[in-house]
């Protein structure tokens, strides 16, 4: 997800994408442990976008 995507949630929305998204990180990163997985770049890419959620929801609540 890109940050201009983000920008455009509004704050329900983007609770709920930072707790999907954690879900599935947690997830890939459980199967990536057990079996490695076809692209081990997936679990980057969807940290980032964790931590740039996180960081939008944060700014939001600050401001």
């Amino acid at each position: 997800m890109k940050q201009s995507e983000i920008k455009g949630l509004s704050a329900a929305q983007l609770q709920e994408n930072l707790s999907q998204a954690k879900k599935t990180y947690a997830d890939l990163k459980l199967a990536h442990a057990i079996s490695p997985i076809e692209n081990p770049l997936q679990i980057r890419s969807l940290r980032r976008t964790v931590a740039r959620l996180a960081t939008e929801l944060t700014k939001r609540e600050l401001q």
